[in-house]
């Protein structure tokens, strides 16, 4: 089950990506009752999130240097090839305009 809910906090992190999200909307998404996927929890715990309030905005979730880290590493490793990119998974060297 810990590989499931590692797959899980991945997915997490890829679906909030490089910028904040609105807290409910990631709850609304993430939060589950199951204590067997406590994927939200898990990545809270693992500092892989960070949480902000913004005056007159409400609180906004991102993915910390952590979770940006551990999510680098998990691609390096599932893809077994160095990776530059960011949390976005776009590479650090590419120009404007190239995929």
């Amino acid at each position: 089950m810990a590989e499931t809910v590692d797959a899980l906090i991945l997915d997490l992190l890829e679906w909030i990506g490089a910028e904040s999200r609105p807290y409910p909307e990631v709850i609304e998404a993430w939060r589950t009752s199951c204590p067997r996927l406590p994927v939200w929890e898990e990545a809270n715990e693992r500092s892989f999130l960070e949480h902000r309030h913004e005056p007159g905005r409400g609180t906004y979730v991102s993915v910390s240097a952590l979770g940006r880290d551990h999510l680098r590493a998990a691609r390096r490793s599932r893809n077994n090839v160095p990776s530059s990119g960011d949390a976005c998974g776009l590479s650090s060297d590419m120009t404007e305009g190239e995929t």
